[in-house]
């Protein structure tokens, strides 16, 4: 209960809390002109109290001040730089323009429903597409509920995209040998998307794993590749946003990642088809430095200071060869005979090439796709493969990247088969009608 008593000339408020080694304690405060406002406040203050458990300061904080709270507390300590970019693109597009305005204590369970609900119906977002936003929503209010403890429940946690009745088709395009011969014959020519395409299906790389590969990565004698980083892109100031602009070009900064989880971290055997490739290429790359000579761009490692995370980073920076840089050199394997460096912006235009002239729906992740498939194919064991292509989990291999063949299931068909073959089953002729 609150109770209010008059001061002097003002009025005050007083609430009992919790005792304290069996000494009654009160919450108080005076200063009222009126009794009415007394206990108007006074209610407020009991409200808090008893059924929130303390005071909420963050209550007038808005929605779009609370995601950017979020992205500079939570995300830029904890998550990968691609995520933090996926989730400030759905900050920016969609949360903002719709949400922002609304006061962090206002969010409920209706008001999200409803925004999800007419996304759904506005636009012909794909089902994963609808997900990732309600998820950015979801990671957002539940460190505002459950680490800071800004809001009381997180609203968010039972709404639901709604129910897709198409089912939208899957993107993964898993390479025949055909097109897989048509893709580098096309690109025989430029030596650095050629061999980066044929590691790619030869070892299941990611994107980012595959353009990070450094001349130290490749062990020739023993046939192994080791993946021990991968390669980010950043803005000139290392921020996260996809594009700086200026002057009237794009800027663009390559990092060294952390590896998507412990398990990416690992040395893979591979083939002498591979093998040979790389040393070919590795004899091409030194034929183009003596070309170019000084003006050869070579690439160094220069540790910055991340300005969020205040930790230490890897920046790629180039200078021509005729210059004296004083930091170890990054020999990364996948650059112009000129030496530049585009990483994973690298093969960009050789994908518009592969769908619009070879007519291959085609992504770079497909040939990772390709090559777990193609090895559950052959009988590889599925431990093996998901080893090899750096999975958290076998499930991960199993759900995402092992796609049914037409072989897989001629395969499955033919073993049942041998399995009932020794079932007698009589020919038409054998069979006796009765009437």
């Amino acid at each position: 209960m609150v109770s209010v008593r008059k001061r002097g000339k003002v009025y005050e408020y007083r609430i009992e809390i919790a005792s304290i080694d069996g000494t009654r304690k009160w919450l108080t405060k005076s200063g009222f002109k009126t009794k009415q406002e007394a206990l108007h406040e006074g209610a407020l203050a009991y409200n808090e109290y008893y059924y929130y458990g303390k005071k909420n300061k963050n209550r007038d904080m808005s929605f779009a001040d609370y995601l950017d709270y979020w992205i500079d507390n939570y995300c830029n300590f904890n998550l990968k730089y691609a995520t933090i970019v996926t989730y400030l693109n759905i900050i920016k597009v969609h949360l903002k323009p719709k949400l922002g305005m609304y006061k962090l204590s206002q969010i409920d369970s209706e008001l999200i429903q409803n925004f999800i609900n007419q996304l759904y119906v506005d636009n012909k977002f794909s089902k994963h597409y609808l997900h990732g936003i309600l998820k950015t929503i979801k990671g957002a209010l539940k460190y505002a509920c459950y680490d800071v403890n800004f809001i009381n429940h997180n609203p968010a946690e039972h709404v639901h995209i709604p129910r897709y009745e198409i089912v939208t088709g899957d993107p993964v395009h898993i390479y025949t040998q055909e097109e897989i011969e048509r893709i580098l014959d096309r690109f025989k020519d430029l030596p650095y998307i050629y061999y980066s395409f044929l590691t790619a299906y030869y070892t299941g790389l990611r994107v980012s794993e595959v353009y990070g590969l450094t001349w130290d990565n490749i062990d020739f004698e023993n046939k192994t590749l080791t993946v021990n980083k991968n390669i980010i892109r950043k803005n000139k100031d290392g921020l996260p946003k996809r594009y700086n602009i200026a002057k009237g070009h794009s800027t663009e900064t390559w990092f060294y990642g952390s590896c998507k989880n412990p398990q990416s971290r690992r040395t893979i055997a591979i083939g002498d088809t591979l093998i040979k490739a790389l040393k070919e290429y590795k004899k091409l790359t030194e034929e183009h430095k003596k070309f170019y000579g000084d003006k050869y761009l070579k690439h160094y490692e220069k540790k910055v200071l991340n300005e969020y995370t205040k930790r230490e980073e890897i920046k790629i920076v180039d200078a021509e060869a005729e210059l004296d840089v004083n930091l170890p050199e990054a020999r990364l394997i996948f650059v112009k005979p000129n030496g530049q460096f585009r990483g994973t912006e690298t093969p960009r235009h050789a994908y518009k090439v592969i769908n619009y002239e070879l007519k291959i729906p085609s992504r770079f992740h497909d040939f990772r796709d390709t090559h777990a498939t193609r090895l559950i194919e052959q009988g590889a064991d599925i431990k093996a493969v998901s080893k090899r292509l750096g999975h958290s989990t076998i499930m991960t291999t199993y759900n995402i990247y092992v796609r049914v063949t037409e072989k897989m299931e001629t395969d499955t068909v033919d073993r049942f088969e041998n399995y009932t073959n020794s079932l007698d089953i009589p020919n038409n002729e054998e069979i006796l009608y009765k009437d």
